[in-house]
This record gives C-alpha cells, sequence and structure tokens, in this order.
C-alpha cells in the first residue's frame, strides 16, 4: 500500500484508515472470489495515487513475486480511450474533423460513408473484429495485411441503429492517426498523451518489472501462463501495457483534465453519451472514447480492458475528483470495472468531498438590472450571480434547470453551461434605457407572467 508524500514531504490527501482497511477487504475477497493470481488497484483522489494495494502474485513459480505500483499489465481495450484521446488532439488542432469520413484516409474503401465521430462511438455497425480468426491464433496482422482485411469486413448494422462494439473501427482509427501525422500510432500516442502526462512506464513493449497473465482451470484451480499477444497494425484497439502508478495519473487526468493532452472542454466532450449501450435499463452509455456507466444518481466514466491473461477496469467519478484501477493477471473471472467503480464509490460515500465556503458577491453593477424574478411561457425564471457570473434557474434547488451565461457584447450573452447551453440572451431595453424584457433561446421573458396572448400586443 502507498500514499503520495506533499512537496514538504508530508502526507498528501491520504484516505483515513478505517477507509483504507475497507477498500483492501475488498480487493482481498475480489482476489479470492475471481480466483485471479494477483489483483493491484490504485485509488486517485484530487489528482493524486492517495492508496495502492496488490494481493497475491504479479509472477508464479516456485518463488512468487508480488506486484507493485510500478509492474506492467496489459490493459487491453482501456488502449481505445488513448487512440479517441490521439484522435481528439488532431482535431483540436484542426488536422481533421470528426465527421470525415473512412474514404478521406482510406481511400476507395467499401467504407467510405463511414464518420470517425461513429467508429470513436461504436456506432458505425462495422463488424465487431478484424477479418481472421486471431483470437485463436493470436497472431495479429500487420498494416498491409489489416487494410485488405477491412475490404472483406462487414458493416453488420446500419450506422447508430444499436450500440456495437468493434475492435475493427479502432484498428481503422489508428491508421487515421498514422495517416494524417505520417507517424507510427504508438509514436503519437507517446508524444501526444504518454509523455504529457508522465506516463514513462506505459506502452507496446513491456520492460523489466510485468507481470506474466494466466488462465486458471475453473475446476481445478491451477494456473497456466498465457502466451504474449503482439497485435502490431491492431494495437490501437488494446495493446498497451501499463502500471498501477502510471493508469493513476491517468485516471487523475481524466478526473480534472489540464491543456497537457486536449482541452478540457474536449475531454467533457468525450465523457458525454452518444449511444446507450443498455437500452432497457438505461444504465450505460458511450462516448467518444470513454464508456459511461451509471449506479443510482452518479455516473462514472471509464473503461474495461482484456486480453489473454489480463483484465483492467478504469472508473472516474468525475464530479468529485476520485477515480480507481484495477488490474488482475487472469484471463477470465475478474470483474475488474465493477471493482473500480465499487472503489470509487467507497471512497466517495465515506469522504465525501467539501465544497469551499461561500462568501459574499463582489457587486456586478453591469447585471444588476437583470437579477430577480422573470417569466417565461407562463413560468418563473430567477437571474443571480454566483462566483461573479450571471446564472438563470426554472426551479429552486434543481440544478438541472440552472443556465450559466457568458457576455458577449453589450446586452448580448450566450448560455454557456447548463439547460439551452449554446443559445443566446438578448436584453431589450426601453426609450429610457432601461431594461424592457428579454429574449432567450428566442422565447420572451418579461418582469410579469404573461400568456402567448399577451405578447401579442
Amino acid at each position: 500500500m502507498s500514499a503520495p508524500l506533499g512537496s514538504d514531504g508530508s502526507p498528501d490527501a491520504a484516505l483515513s484508515a478505517g477507509l483504507e482497511r475497507d477498500l483492501l477487504a475488498r480487493v482481498v475477497t475480489a482476489q479470492r472470489a475471481w480466483r485471479s493470481p494477483g489483483v493491484s488497484v490504485g485509488v486517485v483522489r484530487d489528482g493524486r495515487l492517495v492508496w495502492s494495494a496488490h494481493v497475491g502474485s504479479a509472477r508464479l513459480g516456485s518463488q512468487p513475486v508480488a506486484a507493485t505500483d510500478d509492474t506492467q499489465f496489459m490493459i487491453g481495450s482501456v488502449t481505445k480511450t488513448f487512440t479517441a484521446l490521439a484522435v481528439m488532439s488532431l482535431r483540436d488542432e484542426g488536422l481533421l474533423s470528426l465527421d470525415d469520413t473512412l474514404e478521406t484516409y482510406v481511400p476507395g474503401t467499401r467504407h467510405a460513408r463511414v464518420p470517425l465521430r461513429q467508429m470513436l462511438a461504436h456506432a458505425s455497425g462495422l463488424q465487431r473484429e478484424p477479418v481472421g480468426n486471431i483470437w485463436e491464433s493470436l497472431v495479429a496482422p500487420e498494416r498491409e495485411e489489416f487494410l485488405a482485411g477491412v475490404e472483406q469486413a462487414e458493416q453488420v448494422l446500419p450506422a447508430h441503429h444499436a450500440f456495437h462494439y468493434s475492435n475493427l473501427a479502432y484498428g481503422l482509427l489508428g491508421q487515421v492517426v498514422e495517416r494524417v501525422t505520417g507517424r507510427d500510432w504508438e509514436h503519437v500516442v507517446r508524444e501526444r498523451v504518454l509523455e504529457p502526462l508522465g506516463m514513462s512506464r506505459t506502452g507496446l513493449t513491456p520492460a523489466g518489472d510485468r507481470a506474466l497473465g494466466y488462465q486458471v482451470d475453473p475446476y481445478a484451480g491451477t494456473a497456466s501462463e498465457e502466451p504474449l499477444f503482439t497485435l502490431n497494425a491492431t494495437a490501437p484497439l488494446g495493446g498497451l501495457w501499463s502500471t498501477v502508478a502510471d493508469m493513476s495519473r491517468y485516471a487523475a487526468y481524466v478526473a480534472s483534465p489540464d491543456d497537457r493532452v486536449v482541452r478540457p472542454e474536449t475531454v467533457e466532450e468525450m465523457c458525454r453519451p452518444i449511444i446507450m449501450t443498455d437500452v432497457d435499463g438505461w444504465s450505460g452509455a458511450y462516448g467518444l472514447g470513454f464508456g459511461m456507466g451509471r449506479r443510482g444518481d452518479r455516473v462514472y466514466v471509464g473503461h474495461g480492458g482484456a486480453m489473454p491473461g489480463f483484465l483492467t477496469g478504469l472508473r472516474v467519478r468525475r464530479k468529485e475528483g476520485v477515480g480507481a484501477i484495477v488490474l488482475a493477471n487472469a484471463t477470465s473471472g475478474a470483474l475488474t470495472l465493477g471493482l473500480a467503480t465499487d472503489l470509487v464509490e467507497a471512497v466517495v460515500d465515506a469522504e465525501p468531498s467539501l465544497a469551499a465556503a461561500w462568501v459574499p458577491e463582489t457587486e456586478q453593477p453591469a447585471l444588476a438590472e437583470l437579477l430577480g424574478l422573470w417569466w417565461s411561457e407562463g413560468s418563473p425564471i430567477t437571474y443571480f450571480v454566483r462566483d461573479g457570473e450571471l446564472w438563470s434557474r426554472l426551479v429552486d434547488d434543481e440544478p438541472l434547470s440552472e443556465t450559466r451565461y457568458a457576455a458577449e457584447g453589450s446586452d448580448r450573452f450566450r448560455a454557456v453551461a447548463g439547460r439551452e447551453r449554446g443559445e443566446v440572451l438578448e436584453v431589450v431595453r426601453a426609450g429610457d434605457g432601461s431594461v424592457d424584457k428579454l429574449y432567450f433561446a428566442t422565447y420572451a421573458v418579461t418582469r410579469a407572467p404573461l400568456a402567448f396572448a399577451d405578447l401579442q400586443g
């Protein structure tokens, strides 16, 4: 177990002893129930790895070796989030558009009309796997063979008909990255994502201290070592190795992004649902490279990963800045994504983050005439100041009814967060210069409750 040190050498944001014991009990229980040779976990809060644990063995044998925070595990499809970030960083630079179709980068392909956005969200309907039985042979194609196989692949569902997970699509996104940059996918990911985040132990080739992957016989309970699987041209769909320490840096970035990789608003965009993964229960969705899972009123973002001998779960609760990574060196049986969610939930429930104390606002003379109670469509709408900015609220104590505005010039504001984001708030003044009424998204907003008929005059 470990806790980080602050700049003065003191423990930083450590969890309470009781919570640490609860987390450890969950990990031990999971490792035994899963019968995984080893389980390694890390918990992040407020940008730091605040707790980690390693139960069982990273390498079996006459002298089993325990994992550390720097032991490498194959993270499987969590790699897709790195591929997506590489694509989005190129988008932010104007080097591609998510509405570009595959034809732009793979000319003449039979899947020419498929947009990048659909491939990122598993909404393209492209078949699940690259052509060939790579999960039997564990021999992945090189670039030319992969692209030749694309022309034999099917679009098995209409676009946006349903969520349909596609490793093939992410292999293609890797090719897009290479063709836009003229560099190998790994080089681009390392330069644009790994190095900015200090993830020096993450890459396609494990080095030094790495875990071995195992399959455990479901009846005998014996463990046999799985072969290494080098993904070649299909690496963008699941080929990275990483560690608890590195993935904790990654979870911290997802929880509270800055400009090191992409713009913070780009991460927000990636973590918004595009397609539901659970139509009946509405408990899961997928965005641009990140999956979302809902428990109660909370939504967690992240991704799971599976490779021969390895299972991974990454979960982040962005609102509270808490994340967890779970790594298991087992082919099957380890519910890593569920445990990662359990760990985040336990931290949020046991030690909820505390809001800053309220302090009085500085006077905002330019906003004074807009504040107070207004009416629109027969319903009240309140305009008020929070943190120096103009906000409105439809219903008291209902955050989803709130909107934040930014000034765009004299008597014009833009909704930049919350309800009706993107719409314009226009101030209309009477002949004497006083505020007469407002228009928000073209709806009249007045000081008195008026019927639509009253507005006709």
